[in-house]
């Protein structure tokens, strides 16, 4: 009788066991795609339109410096977590006491002006795509992002979702970068010795691929799917520098697509209203086709961004109520896109404007919230349980910290004068 329950026990054990590993790579896979399709949502395609018709092939040293903020940026913040097996508001309060109060505010309240953004982003796409209101086509979107969190597996359908709408931008971008023809030398040269400098455009990319919400997207996937602790600490440093180079690559290949326009003599509209710098772009690339593809990239890179933007919000909250379920916090998700989508119905201020102000107001966070982080590797190792923190990432960051600071300081009054303030 015994044997035979223990053959009758083994396959259960033994798929259990095939289904873990699985599991863990959908965890990876999720994390990597949230972060890399946050980072690279309609407020970054907007921008990177935007300053590129502005600064044209010097551009590329400021996403060059969004890459490489990125990397200290994202590789800190997800060992982080993992060591403490704790959420970031958690963190900071017990680095800084109430600390975490401020950051979990400070990021609610950016990434609700960024989901405003986002559902407009979504709107403009379907309008690309089909010729929609984008006010009708943003309703629809935020209609369709609540039924991904009201069903019943909402955890997987995220997951699955997010990689596919990932891949397809990617691929879509890569063959509308191709027909654009850029020059490609003298933006490599001007990415390492670029003939102007401006922080304001830096802040802003900065602030709309790693400030605000997305800094912590990634990490609070991983830590909701258990993927927290000293032991897999190398799959999550092999995770992060996977999310890192697929962001970068995809933020490079996008640039040389619109830099291939710009290049032309083509003149894009940046200042006017109803402007769609990114589509006017795609579609002087690629004509009418070109035209309906960024409809699909953009509203693929809002879509997902909406979700991510609302996830990683919502995922601050427990810090004012610890016993949180996770159904609770699907609600509250659905409310944050809801009000979301309601405040953009009601707001007048264009899409595209509003999605350029709102990275800057996110890079804006992003020293607020790295300093609290570094603060804690440095003084709190027993909140790692005992795990004495690398000392070269630790200073990466309080180098890249600085320079956080000081992009922020030197921007301030350039982006702030956006709202007339």
């Amino acid at each position: 009788k015994t044997l035979m329950q223990q053959t009758e026990q083994t396959p259960g054990r033994t798929n259990a066991a095939a289904s873990k590993p699985k599991s863990t790579r959908l965890a990876l896979l999720s994390a990597i795609f949230l972060m890399a399709t946050s980072a690279i949502g309609p407020g970054f395609i907007t921008q990177t339109a935007t300053f590129t018709t502005q600064l044209g092939a010097a551009f590329a040293f400021g996403i060059l410096a969004s890459i490489l903020i990125d990397f200290v940026v994202q590789l800190n913040i997800w060992r982080i977590v993992t060591l403490t097996r704790m959420r970031a508001s958690d963190i900071a309060n017990a680095a800084i006491p109430g600390s975490g109060y401020l950051l979990a505010i400070l990021v609610i309240i950016g990434g609700l002006f960024f989901n405003i953004g986002n559902i407009g982003g979504t709107g403009l796409g379907l309008n690309a795509m089909f010729g929609l209101d984008p006010k009708i086509g943003g309703a629809i979107s935020a209609v369709f992002a609540i039924a991904i969190f009201l069903s019943k597996r909402a955890g997987l359908a995220v997951d699955r979702f997010i990689i596919f709408a990932g891949i397809l931008m990617i691929v879509l971008t890569l063959y509308v970068a191709f027909v654009s023809a850029p020059p490609v030398g003298d933006a490599f040269r001007q990415t390492f010795l670029p003939d102007t400098i401006n922080f304001a455009t830096i802040t802003t990319i900065v602030g709309g691929t790693v400030g605000g919400y997305i800094t912590y997207s990634g990490a609070h996937r991983l830590l909701d799917r258990g993927m927290v602790g000293i032991e897999n600490l190398p799959a999550v440093n092999r995770a992060a520098l996977t999310g890192i180079a697929v962001t970068g690559i995809m933020r490079y290949v996008l640039f040389l697509a619109i830099l291939g326009v710009v290049a032309s003599g083509v003149i894009i509209d940046t200042s006017s209203q109803a402007a769609n710098p990114a589509g006017q772009a795609f579609r002087s690339a690629a004509g009418d086709l070109g035209f309906r593809l960024f409809g699909i990239i953009f509203w693929a890179a809002a879509i997902t961004s909406v979700i991510g933007a609302a996830y990683t919000s919502v995922s601050f909250l427990p810090v004012f109520k610890q016993d949180m379920s996770e159904h609770a916090r699907n609600i509250a998700t659905v409310i944050f896109i809801a009000v979301s989508l309601v405040s953009y119905l009601l707001i007048t201020t264009p899409p595209a404007a509003m999605l350029v102000f709102v990275g800057g107001l996110n890079g804006l966070i992003l020293p607020i919230g790295l300093s609290i982080f570094l603060f804690a590797a440095w003084k709190r190792e027993d909140l790692m349980g005992g795990h004495r923190y690398s000392r070269i990432l630790l200073g990466l960051g309080v180098l890249t910290c600085a320079l956080t600071w000081y992009m922020g300081y030197k921007s301030a009054g350039t982006i702030f004068g956006l709202l007339g303030l």
